[in-house]
């Protein structure tokens, strides 16, 4: 069983949807660390609770360097699980039990789906579903692990794993979208019990503002470490 969970949420000029997604924490949830990124929006302004930490970087450095920053500050804690999330609320602080579920099951790691049977995907972009199966089915082909989903960064796993030294977390780069695709491949890689388990995500009805991943750049900072840890050119 765990004892204290940690949600890490990401921020980067989200204006008031870390906010929100705080007071909707389940109880079960220990501190929810709101990492800001660098905004500039005044987002992040939050006013301290029992069960939120804030963590910041003076300029924006990256998604993945985000998510370590989360994941110290949950260690120094004394959290044994976390979760990580969308900070903009395209995750539903609501589904977190359905992911501690697994890890009180005696999985590690587990994913959460929007593809998987009882999952639900609501306004995704039509490019973009199409790029996610196909990086999907990639991912399964290489590591053998039959997941749907590989790009959801809904996660949970035991911050335990962390040390496990063929895992290098505090390599540079890994600062961007690289560090959930890398730690996803070494959680299966390494043998460790993984699972999905179905989740829902809302894009905005509006789609000219649905997501930061740039086109071409971000989507191979999350290709890249598939490819080195493949070839074997990175570990």
């Amino acid at each position: 069983m765990h004892s204290r969970v940690g949600v890490i949420l990401p921020v980067y000029n989200e204006g008031a949807a870390a906010a929100d997604l705080v007071r909707r924490m389940p109880d079960v949830v220990s501190t929810a660390f709101v990492v800001d990124d660098g905004s500039s929006d005044g987002g992040c302004d939050i006013p301290a609770g029992p069960r939120m930490a804030l963590v910041r970087h003076s300029h924006n450095l990256g998604i993945g360097a985000a998510i370590r920053s989360g994941l110290r500050a949950a260690q120094a804690a004394g959290c044994d699980v976390v979760i990580v999330m969308a900070g903009n609320g395209k995750d539903r602080p609501e589904e977190i039990p359905a992911l501690l579920a697994k890890i009180d099951d005696g999985y590690d790691y587990v994913q959460g789906s929007r593809f998987a049977k009882g999952g639900q995907s609501v306004n995704l972009p039509l490019i973009r579903g199409i790029l996610i199966h196909g990086f999907t089915l990639v991912f399964r082909l290489l590591t053998g692990f039959n997941g749907t989903d590989v790009t959801n960064g809904f996660r949970a796993y035991r911050l335990a794993l962390l040390g496990d030294a063929r895992i290098r977390l505090d390599q540079r780069w890994l600062d961007r979208y690289e560090l959930e695709y890398y730690l996803h491949w070494k959680f299966i890689k390494l043998g460790y019990r993984v699972c999905e388990v179905p989740v829902s995500k809302t894009y905005p009805a509006r789609r000219g503002n649905y997501s930061k991943i740039r086109p071409v750049v971000d989507w191979w900072h999350m290709v890249r470490p598939v490819l080195l840890l493949a070839l074997h050119l990175r570990t």
